[in-house]
């Protein structure tokens, strides 16, 4: 297909590498001394510790220096898979590396939206780095007071310099308390008055000693997020595990295998009667691909049709499938058979994302890409997969 075809694209999945001013400038100064800072450390080597994580040297004495970010007891070391764009395929390791190293659209607002126009793409929703995909860091973390404090600095920043002056273009997903459903429901509504429509949760908190989805703990925060239209946004690893098939199994397994989160999760969900208590609460499910959906949603309504005699479905009043079909998002980038299943996932369920700064990101190429992954589709349905699925569930009118 010609690459003129492809409309600009809206990238529903893109990460930001927290500039190392993030906390230093937005925490209330009573906390700053306390808050998230960075360190420039000697880290000879990094090395895969299983399933998602990582086991670092440190020698002040090294020669290869990384820059640190120093949160409590936590030490998050900076990776160049992490920030790999603008580094050949064969040298997105897992190199320790400094901002220095970085490629400045990483940590710069206005080098985004430089490299977001190299690759043919109009707009991006990023998600953390340091605090992990939903914020996990300061779920963690022992002050919880501090904790709630950093949340917000981080969204203040994200909503007002990262975002601030891209005239639309960078999209915000902010961070909540995981720890307290009320205060996470707050959070919500805090930023939905200055026009958030995203926020990012885990996507199966009890990996993280949080209540599960069926308890009822969420629903204060479910109905925040119904009432102000806020997508609640879900990587894979936001669960602070990712799927392995043991310890000891090399990190290509894990990589192959990190849509598992996003399928148990979306099961989760459909199974849960939460869709069914929010019939307008939207999810959205980040660098998940889609080439499993057609099967699940088939199993799940088989599951849900002879299984009535023992499987709890009365708080289930519809196929299972229904709510996926009204409620759920799901992103792609390099996923043939998810775009040849298509119609049974439905045209406009399917994001597009480019997965900026990562080491599977097809940046500068993402309009070649999708060019040679869409061939054969229609003008509407290219158009809907690419931005216009985008602009309907952020709220992006300005940019249909």
């Amino acid at each position: 297909m010609d690459e003129a075809l492809i409309p600009k694209i809206i990238s529903a999945d893109d990460h930001v590498v927290e500039p190392a001013h993030v906390w230093k400038t937005w925490l209330p100064a009573r906390f700053r001394d306390r808050g998230p800072r960075v360190e420039r450390r000697g880290v000879p080597a990094i090395e895969f510790a299983g399933a998602a994580a990582y086991r670092e040297q440190f020698d002040d004495d090294s020669p290869t220096k990384a820059d640190t970010w120093i949160y409590e007891d936590l030490v998050y070391t900076h990776k160049r898979m992490v920030a790999a764009v603008g580094y050949p395929r064969h040298e997105m390791t897992m190199t320790p590396i400094t901002y220095d190293d970085m490629r400045p659209g990483c940590y710069d607002p206005k080098a985004r939206l430089a490299d977001m126009d190299v690759n043919w793409v109009e707009a991006s929703a990023c998600y953390p780095t340091f605090p992990r995909f939903c914020g996990q860091t300061f779920t963690e973390g022992k002050d919880k007071e501090l904790g709630l404090a950093c949340v917000e600095a981080y969204n203040d920043w994200m909503v007002e310099e990262w975002c601030g002056d891209s005239g639309g273009r960078l999209i915000p997903i902010c961070l909540f308390p995981l720890w307290d459903a009320h205060l996470a429901a707050d959070e919500v509504l805090r930023n939905a008055v200055r026009g958030v429509r995203s926020v990012a949760f885990s996507e199966i908190p009890v990996h993280l000693g949080l209540p599960s989805i069926h308890a009822g703990y969420w629903d204060e925060f479910f109905a925040a997020c119904e009432e102000t239209k806020t997508v609640v946004c879900m990587h894979i690893g936001s669960s602070s595990r990712m799927p392995a098939t043991s310890p000891d199994a090399p990190i290509g397994v894990t990589s192959t295998l990190g849509f598992g989160g996003a399928m148990f999760s979306v099961v989760d969900f459909l199974w849960s009667g939460v869709l069914v208590r929010y019939p307008k609460l939207k999810l959205s499910y980040a660098e998940s691909q889609i080439g499993w959906l057609p099967y699940i949603l088939e199993r799940i309504d088989d599951v849900w049709e002879d299984n009535q005699g023992w499987a709890a479905t009365k708080s289930i009043p519809e196929p299972p499938s229904t709510y996926f079909h009204r409620n759920v998002y799901a992103c792609l980038f390099k996923d043939q058979t998810g775009i040849d299943m298509r119609h049974k996932i439905g045209i406009d369920r399917i994001l597009f994302e480019t997965d900026y700064p990562h080491s599977d990101s097809t940046w500068p190429e993402t309009r070649a890409v999708a060019a040679r992954l869409l061939d054969g589709l229609s003008a509407d349905d290219i158009h809907r997969i690419v931005r216009g699925n985008a602009i309907e569930l952020f709220g992006l009118q300005g940019l249909a």
